[in-house]
């Protein structure tokens, strides 16, 4: 199904909508992602990001260009750093799914950890950086945010792991041994809520920030789709669990590098700063986090695999490729349940 964007829509929606808004516009697709089709807008004067949902027949709930919308805009002036919000557009008929209007914050974005290019101080300063954006993002007051009822409440790593087990079988295209297993260990070894309840990212990677360009400061995170109130550990854990993914484009992980040579921490240091950060003495139960996340993101990308099959993904070469990675993401899943306590 196509992703064109019809540009004389945008056009008239936006000089009705959006104020200072004035046009021609130019539009340039993002070639990363795999969810919500993102486009670079040109105009003489400014430019703007549209992120909007995916034409097709979707899953229940998925694609919520509405709530990142909204939590992008709560954020604003917080001490997570996130684009400016212009405006939401709910009516379908315009381009044929809902989206949304951002800023374009310019800057870098660095697809892996490993960061080419850059010298060690600078990768040094960036993962120390989104650090302390991850423990920011778990202080958030949710109330005086406006964000207190983002999510249900209740375990969040009971409801996350029957919602996504729901969506890997309304994708499932062949069966997977090891996906079983994991949803199977994930059942009978899920750890009792401890509480904790914070505004969390869903898929808190370095790829998902924009960097200064001459410079490690984060200026905005991005892809707010899985956001929602829950436990803020399953954000930790998407961090560690990317690095645990093998180097090169499509891992993009830091398994058997020299993170040393690289001026990068290991997994228990950059732990032990966020739980320093947070007045924190140890993280319990830190494997099962990462084995879910594991599972999580092999469930993300056989929606993916399946969208490409369909003919609706955002990017269907890739998406191809990495729908290949199912497996190997559910094997890494039930290996990390088998981790240590993290102090």
């Amino acid at each position: 199904m196509s992703q064109s964007l019809d540009l004389n829509a945008v056009e008239t929606y936006l000089s009705a909508h959006l104020p200072g808004f004035s046009g021609p516009v130019e539009a340039q697709k993002f070639d990363v992602g795999q969810s919500n089709p993102t486009y670079l807008l040109k105009t003489p004067t400014r430019s703007y990001v549209l992120r909007r949902k995916p034409p097709g027949v979707l899953l229940k709930s998925a694609h919520a260009v509405d709530r990142e919308f909204r939590v992008q805009k709560a954020l604003v002036d917080s001490d997570v750093p996130v684009a400016g919000m212009h405006l939401l557009c709910e009516d379908e008929d315009v381009i044929g799914s809902m989206f949304y209007i951002m800023d374009y914050v310019r800057g870098r974005n660095f697809t892996d950890p490993t960061m080419q290019g850059v010298d060690n101080p600078t990768r040094k300063a960036v993962i120390d950086d989104m650090g302390r954006v991850l423990a920011a993002l778990h202080e958030v007051d949710i109330d005086a945010a406006g964000l207190a009822d983002y999510g249900p409440p209740g375990n969040y790593i009971e409801r996350q792991v029957g919602r996504w087990t729901k969506q890997y079988r309304a994708t499932e295209t062949t069966k997977q041994p090891a996906m079983d297993a994991l949803i199977e260990a994930l059942g009978e070894t899920m750890p009792k809520d401890d509480g904790q309840r914070t505004l969390v990212h869903g898929d808190y990677r370095i790829d998902n920030m924009i960097f200064e360009s001459d410079g490690a400061k984060c200026l905005a995170v991005l892809d707010w789709e899985l956001s929602t109130i829950g436990h803020p550990y399953a954000d930790l854990a998407s961090v560690i669990m990317q690095w645990q993914l093998p180097p090169g484009h499509e891992g993009r992980g830091l398994a058997g590098i020299d993170r040393a040579a690289l001026g990068l921490p290991t997994d228990e240091a950059f732990i032990a700063q966020y739980c320093k950060r947070r007045g924190l003495a140890q993280i319990d139960n830190f494997g099962y986090f990462l084995g879910f996340s594991f599972f999580r993101m092999a469930a993300i990308i056989q929606g993916v695999l399946k969208r490409a099959l369909d003919g609706n993904a955002s990017n269907p070469t890739r998406a191809m490729k990495v729908g290949q990675f199912v497996p190997v993401f559910a094997e890494r899943g039930l290996k990390a349940l088998q981790a240590p306590p993290v102090t």
